[in-house]
């Protein structure tokens, strides 16, 4: 895949989530704020991703923000919502997670 903005990484990372690829995320998430492992055994089943807002992260800028709602299903036969800002920079040409901001009201 041809990771080219900040937005091209966030729905890379959303289908490593969805197939349970940890090497990916532990190696698109910037080391000064990855996990030493990053864990899947509680990964619950994505479902959809909808981009809601970024903010730069284009294929001239060094950082970007991407807002997102991601749907799961939850043990008891609910949909869940994941409402969240990430954080994205770019190092030597490749863009990197950093961290993200939880946001309420789904």
């Amino acid at each position: 895949m041809d990771i080219t903005t900040a937005e091209d990484l966030m729905r890379s990372r959303f289908a490593a989530f969805k197939r349970g690829d940890s090497q990916w995320l532990y190696n698109t998430w910037h080391p000064t704020t990855r996990p030493e492992l990053v864990d899947l055994e509680d990964n619950p089943t994505w479902r959809g991703l909808q981009i809601i807002e970024t903010v730069d992260g284009g294929a001239g800028d060094d950082t970007g923000i991407v807002e997102f709602r991601a749907t799961y299903l939850e043990p008891e036969g609910g949909i869940g919502v994941l409402h969240e800002r990430s954080r994205f920079v770019r190092e030597d040409g490749a863009w990197y997670y950093l961290d993200a901001i939880e946001t309420a009201g789904a």
